[in-house]
């Protein structure tokens, strides 16, 4: 057996909605679109919404991954 290419997966970002809803939403956004990352947003410490960049989006469409439809 030969070395199998192992990449480390970071784990996703976290944002609570109140970060939000103080003002920071652009500030978080374009962050997020700038490094190309995800993230969940949190209401009550649980996963309500996924925030991708537009980049990772269109790529997940190119490989044939329709988000939308799930």
């Amino acid at each position: 057996m030969g070395k199998e290419d192992k990449t480390q997966k970071q784990p996703m970002e976290f944002y609570n909605m109140s970060d939000f809803l103080r003002g920071q939403s652009s500030k978080l956004i374009t962050g997020l679109s700038d490094e190309d990352k995800t993230a969940f947003i949190l209401k009550n410490g649980k996963p309500v919404a996924v925030l991708i960049s537009h980049e990772r989006y269109e790529r997940l469409l190119k490989a044939g991954i329709d988000i939308t439809e799930y």
